[in-house]
């Protein structure tokens, strides 16, 4: 007689014979083995699919399960364990009946083992033939029943079942073997499912086709013959074929699913706000944009919506599995210079202090800024040209008289209060150059400053992880400005095929031609892309305008039906010809000229300026001045509106309709007044 039939036999005769306080006792004294089965890290898409999966730390792919379809839970059952839900963890009847089956046959004709002894073999990793190994695996089944719930004990089995190579449990087996999730099965793959793991590897489709359709079949003959499924249900079961190779796991995102995993304890499913299909749209489009660059060539990109603040695509490689490219570096969080694209900040400012205007007439000449003298970047010189064009054309003269107006600190303390890390060479104080992109700032935080650019000036924290996108305190400067700024960039001519006035964008190149970056924004969405070497060594040819910006439209292209329009301007924006602007606004002055005539000039009105019809907004008119001395008071129509205010930008609680004549006074009593027609 066969040991497993020893053991049936003994085992019903032990159950028969022996006491039941003693037999008890003895269950309860079970050593019982971790019923905690690790299960690896899962990354999820904001539609609760996964991104990425990762395997247990001996590399195992093993998922928690997840909905499973309740006719394969029926089926399994049926066909493994009928009396699964009656028993207590060890079928005397199917004992018996092996018992007898093997005394009459000489053989083992039928096996007794439950689901919840398979549970108990699976745990141990124990022996399976041995008389002592069934023993073992009946006293620990029956010690689970004692201690857990049928519910789950089901639950480790469909954790801990092998399906073939290092696959677990059913969730990872559907993933592997037909390349969905198991919640909705067809009865044939589900038959597969239950015929796999009775013999993982001899019955591996990618294998062996025959024998995993041969025992598939046979699962569903015998679920047919057990009323368990219609005859023609499982006639057009059999005819199904069986998958002949196993399928990859997920792995979108993959830079940041490793850093988001990384910072997470293991077996941890966590929410992203990544877009499934815009991701697998960008990630395509990464690789199609270094075709041809050479082999060392990557790209990244970023796309979010900024309303929100959810990162809805990520791609820190072209191809993470390629080493010739750095595949394993995420550059999209790697610090690189923005080459031009810190520009539009510098106009941001220079327009909220009322330094210039866009129709203001700025100077593209040759300039020397202490020993330093700047370059355009095709070296040549436009002369006397507006301030909308200077932007337009990338100039560096115009950009780098600005700053200096400013201050370079003041473009550096604008940068950070968006959040951004900035790397300064050298540890002394920033210099005018930070304005051309002499610094280092990731593509990540580049992509979160222009979304302040977008919400008009209020700084997001951008994130991809649910519930971790927020607004930050502040602003950085006004909206009108930031819609002058939008809107110039938004005139910039598109790439060949890229449609106009649809996104603001501006594009970079840093020295060398080591980056190439676009970066821009429309009513909802901002994103950006770069493209370079990791280990920053020159890309001959790289221009951002050919390389990046082509891309960056068509990364916006993927946004669909979700494209929102770029904003109207807000109301108190000031839309004139250089001739109409205020006489300090139609020509930029140098810091020298704009600040030391001050004090003896007193105070100047910016905004509003005399003569203009200006629409106030909810709080009331905003006002703006320069020069003068602190603190100051401004009337309207002789009455005092604002006492002993230090700021040079205030609202004043004035509405339309009508005319008002407006007046400041500073600390040494000079004034300057400006007439103005209010509307709502």
């Amino acid at each position: 007689m066969t040991p497993r039939a020893l053991f049936a036999l003994a085992l019903g005769l032990a159950l028969a014979a022996g006491g039941r306080d003693a037999f008890d006792g003895w269950i309860a004294a079970t050593d019982l083995p971790v019923t905690e089965v690790a299960v690896g890290t899962e990354v999820l898409a904001r539609d609760g699919t996964i991104l990425r999966a990762f395997a247990v730390a001996d590399g195992r792919w093993r998922l928690a399960p997840g909905p499973v379809d309740p006719g394969y839970l029926a089926d399994l059952v049926a066909y493994e364990d009928a009396r699964f839900y009656a028993h207590d963890g060890v079928d005397l009847l199917a004992v018996a009946r092996a018992a007898g089956q093997a005394v009459f046959a000489g053989h083992v004709v039928s096996g007794a083992s439950t689901l919840t002894m398979q549970v108990a073999r699976l745990l141990e990793e124990g022996p399976t033939g041995s008389l002592a190994g069934k023993i073992r695996q009946a006293r620990v089944a029956l010690a689970l029943e004692h201690r857990l719930t049928k519910a789950q004990i089901l639950d480790l089995y469909l954790r801990l079942a092998p399906y073939g190579g290092n696959i677990e449990g059913v969730r990872a087996a559907a993933l592997a073997w037909f390349g969905k999730e198991p919640r909705r099965l067809t009865p044939a793959e589900a038959a597969l499912l239950i015929a796999l793991p009775q013999s993982p590897e001899a019955r591996r489709p990618d294998r062996d086709a025959k024998a995993a359709k041969a025992a598939r079949d046979r699962v569903l003959d015998r679920l047919v013959a057990e009323g368990a499924l219609a005859a023609d249900e499982g006639a057009v079961a059999k005819s199904e074929p069986v998958p002949t190779r196993r399928r990859d796991f997920p792995a979108l995102a993959p830079h940041l699913t490793e850093r988001l995993a990384a910072a997470a304890p293991p077996g941890a499913r966590i929410e992203t706000t990544i877009d499934k299909g815009l991701q697998a749209a960008a990630e395509k489009l990464a690789r199609r944009a270094v075709t041809g660059l050479g082999p060392q060539v990557s790209a990244a990109m970023i796309l979010a919506d900024h309303q929100s603040g959810e990162i809805l695509a990520q791609v820190g490689g072209a191809d993470w599995t390629n080493t010739k490219r750095a595949g394993f570096v995420d550059l999209s969080m790697a610090l690189r210079s923005p080459g031009s694209t810190l520009k539009p900040f510098v106009y941001a400012l220079a327009f909220d202090d009322g330094l210039a205007h866009p129709e203001t007439l700025i100077e593209d000449r040759p300039v020397a800024f202490g020993t330093w003298h700047p370059q355009n970047f095709d070296h040549q010189f436009r002369g006397t040209i507006p301030v909308r064009q200077a932007l337009t054309f990338s100039l560096n003269i115009p950009v780098v008289s600005l700053t200096e107006a400013l201050g370079p600190a003041r473009l550096l303390s604008t940068l950070r209060r968006t959040g951004a890390r900035v790397d300064l060479p050298g540890s002394g104080a920033p210099g005018l150059a930070i304005s051309l992109g002499g610094l280092g700032i990731s593509l990540a935080d580049l992509v979160q400053a222009y979304a302040a650019l977008a919400r008009l000036g209020r700084p997001v924290h951008l994130s991809a992880e649910v519930g971790r996108a927020h607004p930050l305190e502040g602003q950085l400067f006004g909206p009108v400005a930031a819609w002058q700024v939008g809107n110039i960039l938004s005139k910039i001519p598109p790439p060949p095929g890229g449609a106009p006035n649809r996104i603001a964008y501006k594009t970079g190149t840093s020295y060398g031609h080591r980056d190439a970056l676009a970066v821009g924004f429309d009513g909802r969405h901002v994103g950006g892309v770069w493209l370079g070497r990791a280990d920053g060594t020159p890309v001959p040819g790289a221009f951002g305008g050919e390389l990046a910006a082509p891309v960056l439209f068509e990364l916006f292209d993927r946004v669909g039906a979700e494209r929102v329009a770029l904003p109207p301007p807000p109301p108190a924006t000031l839309i004139l010809p250089n001739a109409r602007l205020p006489q300090p606004l139609q020509r930029f002055r140098p810091r020298d000229a704009a600040f030391a005539a001050a004090p003896e000039g007193g105070p100047e009105v910016t905004f509003p300026p005399d003569g203009a019809e200006v629409e106030t907004g909810e709080g009331g008119l905003t006002v703006k001045l320069r020069g003068g001395v602190p603190p100051f008071t401004w009337l309207a129509n002789g009455a005092p509106v604002a006492v002993a205010t230090r700021a040079r930008e205030n609202t004043l609680a004035l509405t339309g309709p009508g005319f008002v004549s407006l007046t400041v006074l500073d600390a040494e009593g000079r004034s300057a007044s400006a007439q103005v027609r209010l509307t709502q």
